[in-house]
């Protein structure tokens, strides 16, 4: 029997990164207020990295949802694969992070999906509540010139259901291609 209920738990566990930032934060205030030559920049920079850390874990609450789509995403050694039951080349596939050129947000009857392209025109759809889509805050936070706030930022836009959202979120810059 547990003594959270479960609401509060499932809160918990979103937030924890967040909750945790805000803990080691207020360990650092702390540190600054006991004063000192060491005490004060060790809390300085305490808070600094809890301000860093926070704000990555309050950017990686749009990619975490409930899952609500058939699928599983994995991301393994620079590799995103993404699989869902049944049969056919269209309901899933794999790409390598070095291959990506483009990653799009758009909405397909009602649900929101990453569209993947490749250097080579291939392109893969994985809808953000599928099992495992959280991986891809982190996988997406490798390419080159990518802006994380702006991803989070679309994520988090309120969808009024007025037609499609076409969102070109990132594109590889010319000189990033990798051979």
């Amino acid at each position: 029997m547990s003594l959270i209920r479960p609401a509060v738990r499932d809160h918990l566990l979103r937030w924890q990164e967040v909750w945790l930032a805000a803990a080691i934060a207020a360990i650092g205030l702390w540190l600054i207020w006991l004063g000192g030559l060491i005490l004060i920049p060790a809390g300085l920079l305490l808070m600094a990295f809890a301000a860093g850390w926070g704000l990555i874990g309050w950017r990686r609450l749009a990619f975490a949802r409930p899952i609500g789509a058939p699928g599983l995403v994995e991301w393994d050694e620079g590799q995103l694969s993404y699989f869902r039951p049944g049969s056919g080349a269209a309901l899933g596939g794999v790409i390598s992070l070095r291959d990506l050129a483009e990653i799009r947000l758009l909405s397909l009857t009602g649900q929101l999906h990453w569209r993947l392209k490749t250097l080579d025109g291939q392109a893969l759809l994985i809808p953000l509540a599928a099992a495992g889509a959280e991986q891809l805050f982190d996988a997406f936070a490798t390419l080159p010139g990518i802006d994380m706030a702006r991803l989070s930022a679309a994520l988090q836009q309120p969808r009024n259901g007025a037609g499609p959202v076409v969102q070109v979120l990132w594109q590889r810059p010319a000189r990033a291609v990798l051979t």
